[in-house]
């Protein structure tokens, strides 16, 4: 029953025996030559002329002001929520369908994760399960958003741009600004994603990156904040350089700071990288197109699209199973054939961690948990 999707997927990655990984990362530009400039420079730690470069660069591709280098796309939304306001005890709103890292963020600064259930088109965060349940637990005092259940700040929300999907992203800014909560968007999968014209991340307050290994531009790890606000791009830069205070030699730090600052080496890859976006993009797309193609002629199975108003990199490709039961049994023979293949990420309300945390109705979330796959979604050679 299955075997013609993994045939037509060994067709489409030109691998007719071995393994087929999700996603792998492709150097075939000036990642060499730039790294190996890095090390003939000296300056391979968080000082250099490439993690300028970077951020100059992703400033331009965005749209944003300004950019800063980070070490991995998790210290930067760390970074960004404590940015937003976030405090110890607050609470942040985002989704229950998402990656680890987003609550993780959260849980850093001693605040509490509250979650809300997604669009079943986009993968990400509804502005309408936002509104209901704002409108359920949500109050205005002095100007701030507090939970009238649990009595916390309500002090930012952060949507996840999920697989590169676009989340309707100006919808949920206006709910919040209602609220007065400043928005935060998890753009880790997205570089390369257009909403209304708008690349993703720059709707919010401040938004971050991801260059992991397995992302469709990688450094090995790496992140990146964007924000038009200039002092807080100031301050990003100024706490993940350990708050020290500019000096010639003396060591001196004006608060608690972090070590979160790119390493020019990484910079040097992301550069390289980031130059081959466009013909990237052109490529996964054409894949997602073949894709699209594919299931269509499935009953069973089909393969999910970009949302309307949306122009998606198609990180990585979904398909969603009519059932958990064909959802199990592709995923057990898949990869049993030596193709990677991944279920969507566990509700983040399930976890041990986050199982008492506030949580909203979770219907859409609950069904996509269930039948979701991701397929290998490379950069074909």
């Amino acid at each position: 029953m299955y075997q013609p999707i993994l045939e037509f997927i060994r067709n489409l990655y030109t691998t007719p025996k071995g393994s087929i990984f999700l996603h792998e990362p492709l150097f075939i530009g000036n990642e060499r030559k730039y790294v190996l400039d890095a090390i003939d420079s000296t300056f391979v730690s968080s000082i250099g002329e490439y993690v300028n470069r970077f951020e100059k660069m992703m400033a331009e591709i965005t749209g944003a002001k300004y950019a800063v280098a980070l070490v991995n796309g998790t210290a930067a939304l760390q970074v960004a929520i404590q940015l937003a306001g976030v405090k110890r005890e607050d609470e942040v709103i985002t989704q229950a369908l998402t990656f680890i890292a987003t609550a993780n963020a959260t849980s850093y600064l001693g605040a509490t994760p509250h979650f809300v259930d997604v669009d079943l088109d986009t993968l990400g965060m509804s502005p309408k399960s936002l509104r209901i349940r704002l409108e359920e637990i949500a109050e205005i005092r002095d100007g701030q958003c507090f939970n009238k259940q649990t009595n916390k700040r309500i002090s930012a929300c952060v949507p996840m741009h999920t697989f590169g999907f676009p989340v309707r992203i100006d919808e949920i800014v206006s709910i919040c600004e209602e609220y007065h909560i400043p928005v935060v968007e998890d753009a880790a999968e997205s570089l390369g994603s257009y909403y209304k014209g708008k690349h993703t991340g720059t709707f919010g307050k401040l938004a971050t990156f991801s260059f992991n290994g397995n992302k469709t531009v990688t450094c090995g790890g790496g992140g990146a904040i964007i924000t038009d606000d200039e002092e807080l791009a100031k301050r990003a830069k100024y706490i993940t350089t350990t708050a020290k205070i500019p000096h010639r030699w003396e060591f001196v730090h004006s608060e608690i700071g972090y070590n979160f600052r790119m390493p020019n080496l990484n910079a040097a890859l992301a550069c390289a990288q980031l130059e081959q976006l466009d013909s990237y993009m052109e490529n996964k797309r054409e894949t997602a197109d073949k894709y699209q193609k594919y299931f269509s002629t499935f009953d069973f199975v089909k393969h999910l699209k970009e949302p309307t108003d949306s122009k998606a990199n198609y990180w990585l490709n979904a398909i969603q199973f009519e059932d958990k039961n064909h959802r199990d049994k592709f995923l057990e023979f898949s990869n049993g054939q030596g193709i990677m293949t991944r279920p969507v990420w566990r509700l983040m309300n399930k976890l041990e961690m986050f199982k008492d945390v506030p949580t909203g109705k979770l219907e859409n979330s609950e069904f996509l948990e269930s039948r979701i796959v991701n397929i290998p979604s490379s950069v074909r050679k």
